[in-house]
């Protein structure tokens, strides 16, 4: 579960690629852009790449940018009950093992919408397994969530790379459970992450990584990390 269109390649775009070449099911939900958008069309081009299936789009609107879903509400503005409702829907019909969301900082940007993202993927992970919101089907309980993020020691090489670009939020090297090598799925990564093609054209992150060398790349792109959270059953 993510909040923008481009924010699965970047985080998970290597774990993604790797479950899809092991023959795993995988599915992607993104809370913001509505579905006749050119972010949501290119968003589907990146899961193609990744074999993430199609597009599941909540269809708020991007905190920053209103015309993303018009007449809707921001993401991070979204009554919390009903965004994990929604949610709840999206887990009990795909049936997920695993969950991967953002950490509780809202990765290294720490954007108002990946910290809602956390905190509705939480509550709606465990909420899915438990006897509510009988609309939203038959229950069913995740057994993990994996949370994105980036250890401290991580984020001097990411700004050599990528420059400095605000606030950094970061998790101490000691609370990150997972390291998992992307690398031979790197390059499928970055193809996913350039399909977001309007992002990469305005100089955003897909932008950034466009405009960097192979080895740069394969460099800041090889590695994901993830907060490991069993759930209650």
């Amino acid at each position: 579960m993510f909040a923008h269109p481009d924010d699965e390649s970047l985080v998970a775009g290597g774990i993604l690629a790797q479950h899809a070449a092991a023959g795993a099911r995988t599915a992607v939900v993104t809370a913001t852009w509505a579905p006749s958008t050119q972010r949501a069309a290119e968003l589907a081009d990146a899961l193609r790449i990744l074999g993430a299936g199609e597009p599941r789009l909540l269809g708020y609107a991007d905190a920053k940018v209103p015309e993303s879903a018009p007449g809707q509400p921001r993401w991070c503005d979204a009554p919390l009950e009903e965004a994990v409702r929604r949610l709840v829907r999206q887990i009990r019909e795909f049936r997920p093992v695993a969950v991967v969301t953002f950490d509780a900082l809202g990765g290294l940007t720490g954007h108002l919408d990946h910290v809602h993202t956390h905190r509705v993927t939480m509550l709606a992970a465990e909420a899915a397994g438990l006897d509510v919101y009988p609309e939203a089907g038959r229950p069913w309980a995740p057994s993990l969530v994996y949370l994105a993020t980036h250890p401290r020691s991580s984020v001097k090489a990411i700004e050599e790379i990528l420059g400095t670009r605000g606030a950094v939020h970061a998790t101490p090297d000691e609370q990150v459970t997972d390291r998992v090598d992307v690398s031979p799925w790197w390059e499928q990564k970055v193809a996913a992450i350039l399909a977001h093609r309007s992002e990469v054209d305005r100089g955003a992150l897909p932008g950034l990584v466009a405009g960097l060398s192979p080895k740069a790349r394969k460099e800041l792109l090889s590695t994901e990390w993830f907060i490991r959270r069993p759930l209650p059953h």
